[in-house]
């Protein structure tokens, strides 16, 4: 893979679409990576988010190391993901709620634009803020110093030093405005034609009586003017506006009293309440309602080249960040949470490319246990190593002895290190793989076409066509839900085909005589017991030949057929 790309934008996703292989839903249930998630998050949505994360697996090794440093500056920094994630809720509720999404077609009024002035400011400072927290020296991941530099790349492109003061200025200018001139032309019968504004002010009109003003202004023929320049005078027609009235209701009334002034014989009580549709004065109140935009042309015309310039530049970009950032913060929390309370979690280490397919897990359990037990103390872990000469392991013991929950850890390290997640284990270090593949037992409603048994047969095939070399293949009970000698005939062809192709894989099964029979050190096929001590399950895996417990025995114990559950011990 190229050297980090700071043009990707991402935290996550280094290489390209196609270096990525999709974990199915089965494996992801059989691992309870579904379980892992609820765990993590209780929201919804952020749990599908790190589902939908952890699916997407890649072999890179330097995908994996770039992912885990992120990780650990997040981790060790708990007061940098609070901020963050203050930031990422200003930021996307400005990319959700906000009025920026508008189309450019739109033409907003003056006040709409003063508001999306002011959510383009908060945005700002929230991308100002982002950068402040990303310029913490403690900060040493490749990937979060390169998103810092890429933000200040985004804060240069969109010029949002120049942006703030224009924002500035036109605060300040939309601020001074305290009143509006406008101007009513008129008819022969004095019916208002249209509006127009004369003027716009940063001192308010001065009140004066209503009777003196409209008297001195028109008794006079002295007083009429000959043009429309205003002079200046700040005296006002005052008119009281009751709460359920809007000043273009306001405005019709007085030019409809002004009206009957002129024409006596209209002065009654039901012209005064109806005024006709298609009389003049109507269109005071849609000229009206468009001054405030009319009387400030070139503050809108601005503001909107500002706004059009700049709140699509970033916004989409940055707030794409979110959800990598929130499947870290959440991964962190949970593990601190737990390391709080005795867990143990190790930083992966990526194996040298020498040792080919390799794990060397010491310590690990499975993430279940942790919801399980009331102490850390009380968790079983395990070792367990993948090399040239333990590629293949036929794990068995006793029923409830713990072969499952091991089977699954081992999948849940690959993932949660991959991932670039800190892992349940006091050491791990391992080649990445480049799918996980299991094979559990199917829901009966999945095999009613093909029989369980042709069903399993159908999904191994499937599985084993598939993977490669740098695959991992989890096994569990499979081929069981036949006849023994059935079972067993198939069992050994097909861990014969996966040794074959040196592929790590953990057989989780009941049939002892399979792992006695298959084992060969020279092929990489490696017996592993869950240890039973007098009866008393231990959840420890060790590498020796089976116990010879009876595979009939495990089975009716697993069923309830035994002689003592059936009868009670009677």
């Amino acid at each position: 893979m190229a050297a980090f790309d700071t043009s990707n934008m991402s935290l996550l996703f280094f290489g390209k679409e196609e270096d990525y292989k999709i974990m199915s839903e089965e494996t992801l249930h059989d691992l309870g990576l579904d379980a892992l998630a609820r765990s993590v998050t209780a929201e919804p949505k952020e749990q599908l988010l790190i589902l939908r994360i952890l699916a997407q697996i890649n072999p890179s090794a330097e995908e994996a190391v770039l992912r885990q440093d992120i990780f650990s500056d997040l981790l060790n920094l708990p007061d940098k993901r609070k901020e963050l994630l203050d930031l990422f809720n200003r930021i996307e509720y400005l990319k959700d709620y906000g009025s920026w999404r508008k189309s450019a077609e739109d033409k907003p009024d003056l006040w709409d634009l003063l508001h999306r002035m002011e959510e383009i400011n908060s945005y700002i400072t929230a991308v100002e803020e982002l950068r402040k927290t990303l310029s913490d020296p403690a900060i040493k991941a490749e990937g979060l110093i390169a998103l810092k530099k890429r933000i200040d790349e985004i804060y240069e492109e969109a010029c949002f030093y120049e942006m703030k003061k224009d924002i500035d200025n036109i605060k300040t200018a939309s601020s001074c405005i305290q009143s509006l001139t406008v101007g009513i032309n008129v008819n022969s019968r004095f019916e208002a034609e249209s509006l127009g504004l004369v003027s716009v002010n940063s001192k308010q009109f001065k009140k004066s009586n209503i009777v003196g003003n409209f008297a001195d202004a028109i008794a006079s023929k002295d007083r009429i003017k000959d043009d429309t320049e205003w002079d200046g005078d700040m005296h006002v027609i005052p008119a009281s506006i009751s709460d359920h009235e809007s000043a273009i209701n306001m405005l019709d009334r007085q030019v409809s009293a002004i009206n009957l002034m002129k024409n006596p014989l209209l002065m009654n009580s039901s012209t005064l309440s109806a005024i006709p549709d298609g009389d003049g004065s109507i269109s005071s109140s849609l000229y009206l309602s468009t001054a405030a935009s009319k009387m400030t042309g070139h503050i809108v015309k601005k503001l909107r080249n500002v706004l059009s310039k700049y709140t699509d530049v970033s916004i989409v970009t940055i707030s794409k960040l979110i959800p990598e950032l929130i499947y870290y913060i959440r991964f962190a929390e949970y593990i601190e949470k737990k390391t709080a309370s005795g867990m143990t979690f190790c930083k992966p280490e990526v194996s040298a490319g020498d040792k080919g397919p390799y794990m060397n897990a010491e310590g690990f359990y499975n993430l279940k246990l942790i919801d399980a037990v009331s102490a850390a103390d009380e968790i079983v872990d395990n070792d367990l190593v993948f090399d040239k000469e333990h590629m293949i392991y036929l794990l068995t013991g006793a029923n409830r002895g713990g072969k499952t929950t091991l089977t699954q850890a081992v999948g849940q390290l690959y993932v949660l290190a991959q991932g670039g997640i800190f892992v349940p284990a006091k050491k791990f270090e391992y080649s990445p793989v480049d799918m996980i593949f299991s094979h559990f037992p199917a829901d009966e409603d999945k095999t009613t076409d093909l029989g369980r048994l042709g069903e399993e047969c159908v999904r191994f095939k499937e599985i084993f066509n598939e993977a490669t070399s740098d695959s991992l293949i989890l096994l569990n009970e499979t081929f069981s839900t036949t006849s023994f000698e059935e079972g067993y005939y198939i069992a050994t062809d097909a861990v014969k085909a996966l040794s074959s192709r040196k592929i790590r894989a953990i057989y989780n099964t009941h049939m002892h005589k399979l792992a006695v029979d298959s084992q060969d050190k020279d092929k990489g096929i490696s017996s592993i017991v869950m240890l039973t001590d007098k009866g008393q399950r231990s959840f420890k895996a060790v590498l020796m030949p089976p116990e010879g417990l009876s595979y009939a025995r495990d089975i009716a114990e697993k069923y309830g057929v035994t002689y003592e559950m059936l009868t009670g011990g009677k």
